[in-house]
Parts: C-alpha cells; sequence; structure tokens
C-alpha cells in the first residue's frame, strides 16, 4: 500500500499579543506557535507589524511585507527560523542561556 504524504498547510496565522506569539493553524487540525523573537526578520518588530501575517495562496508559507519576511510552513514546523548563520547564533544564545 502506498501513502501519499501530505504537506501541512497554513489555514489561519495570526499574533497573539497577550502571550507574544505567532500562532499558525494547519489544515490537518493542528496549531502551533512561535516567539518572533526568534524568527530573523521579526525580532524587535512592532505588535502591528507582527499582526499583518498574510498566508501565502498555496497555504506553505507565512509572509510580512512590511518587515520583508518570510518562512514555509514546513521550516517553522522543523524549527528553520531563519538562515544557516542565523540558526548557528540562535544555538549559541539557547546554550549560553542554559550554562547560566
Amino acid at each position: 500500500m502506498q501513502t501519499t504524504r501530505v504537506e501541512p498547510r497554513a489555514i489561519d496565522a495570526s499574533y497573539d499579543r497577550s502571550t507574544h506569539v505567532i500562532v499558525v493553524r494547519l489544515n490537518n487540525g493542528a496549531t502551533f506557535s512561535f516567539p518572533p523573537d526568534i524568527a530573523q526578520g521579526l525580532v524587535h518588530a512592532l505588535p502591528e507589524d507582527l499582526a499583518a501575517v498574510e498566508i501565502t495562496p498555496s497555504g506553505t508559507g507565512l509572509h510580512w511585507e512590511k518587515l520583508d519576511a518570510d518562512f514555509t510552513v514546513s521550516g517553522l514546523l522543523n524549527g528553520i527560523f531563519g538562515t544557516r548563520t542565523w540558526m548557528a547564533k540562535l544555538q549559541e544564545r539557547w546554550q549560553s542561556q542554559q550554562a547560566s
């Protein structure tokens, strides 16, 4: 029996000001969130700019026009919040916080 892999797609995305997270609802019923402070291009963004998140027509990506920031849903689900350099710096930050 062959199974077809269906990539999760975003059907809703928003910025929750009270918890300071981006919330993404998927077509498979799952919801995930992440703090914008770990995402390249979203750090230090104003709440109104974070709230202007758009879902790509295919549902496979998130886009912030004013911030010039784009992420794939699959990348976010795999913990990819920026370029390799960004992720290396993020890893260093996490390690130094754990060592404290």
